[in-house]
């Protein structure tokens, strides 16, 4: 007699606990509030598209506006464009995965997410450091700043910033899905990342924790040093200075950068410099939150709601449309 495989009234298993079903990966990000899912999902829908709004903007005003030609606006839209990029890589599963829970994504498909995601968090992190140096030379330098930081070099840091990356999140990608993947592949988590993928590995993987945590190093340490370093320096810079006037402007065009690198580094650092820390699923996702979906929205709102010069050019980007009828 055959045995029953299960009663009629019993749940079906979730695709992710069926070894049997293909080779795909299952993203489980907040599988824990099933209830929250569709809420969720319009939350993060809303600042997605306010990432895409502000952040194209931003684009916008600094490629057409002649008052935001300084390199500061330079490598401000370059990380508008990294922002971009970095929510175009995230958001769209994870609405997916709280819409549609149990829809397989490929392992050349999470490959690709995780690819871009550390292309996108290595450039971030150059690209803040850049700005922090451009910050550095125009406070503490201001003489020599037209003729050090020209145009040709601004050019050159920000391809540097771009490409970085690449290898990087390459050697890794590949090296980390040449492992062999064992049991129910159910990532514990909202996008494909090393660490949640080194829980489904069976497999000695010490060697590339050490490189990762090295590679970690390198590109969220060193260059947070260099700005530490940087921010230093400008602030011996504008204690000696003797107006308060003076002290005040040149504080506040730091203030919103500054702000974006906590945030920033405070928050991967967490994540990355400890693939296999002891912080629940759940945790590292909130967490993850904050540079995924909520620093790329509150960029453009930091650096143009406290900057008067970005202010005035979406004025005028307003008044062109307006017609005749608005004035300066």
């Amino acid at each position: 007699m055959p045995v029953a495989l299960g009663s009629p009234g019993a749940p079906a298993a979730p695709p992710w606990a069926n070894q049997s079903s293909g080779r795909e990966f299952f993203l489980l990000g907040f599988a824990h509030v099933p209830a929250l899912r569709p809420l969720l999902a319009a939350l993060f829908l809303a600042m997605f598209l306010l990432t895409l709004l502000g952040n194209a903007l931003i684009v916008l005003l600094t490629a057409l506006d002649p008052a935001l030609r300084a390199p500061m606006y330079f490598f401000l839209r370059h990380l508008a464009l990294v922002e971009i990029c970095f929510s175009l890589d995230i958001v769209p599963r994870l609405l997916v995965t709280l819409l549609r829970p149990g829809r397989g994504v490929s392992p050349a498909g999470c490959a690709l997410q995780l690819l871009l995601v550390l292309s996108c968090v290595t450039s971030e992190c150059f690209l803040l450091t850049a700005m922090a140096w451009d910050r550095y030379v125009a406070i503490c330098r201001p003489l020599r700043y037209g003729a050090i930081v020209s145009p040709r070099l601004c050019h050159l840091l920000a391809a540097t910033c771009w490409l970085a990356g690449v290898p990087v999140s390459l050697v890794f990608t590949v090296w980390l899905f040449h492992f062999p993947f064992c049991g129910p592949r159910g990532i514990r988590h909202f996008f494909c990342d090393i660490a949640p993928l080194l829980s489904l590995v069976c497999a000695d993987t010490r060697v590339l924790e050490a490189n990762v945590l090295a590679a970690t190093v390198l590109v969220i340490m060193v260059p947070f040093c260099l700005i530490a370093v940087s921010y230093t320096k400008i602030l011996a810079t504008v204690l000696q200075m003797p107006s308060a006037t003076g002290r005040h402007k040149a504080l506040s065009t730091c203030a919103s950068h500054l702000i974006v690198v906590v945030l920033f580094y405070g928050t991967t650092g967490v994540i990355h410099l400890r693939p296999k820390a002891s912080y629940s699923p759940e945790s590292k996702q909130v967490v993850s939150l904050s540079y995924t979906l909520v620093t790329p929205m509150l960029n453009p709102l930091v650096y143009s709601l406290r900057n008067k010069e970005v202010k005035a050019a979406l004025g005028r980007l307003c008044c062109s449309y307006q017609g005749s009828g608005c004035h300066e």
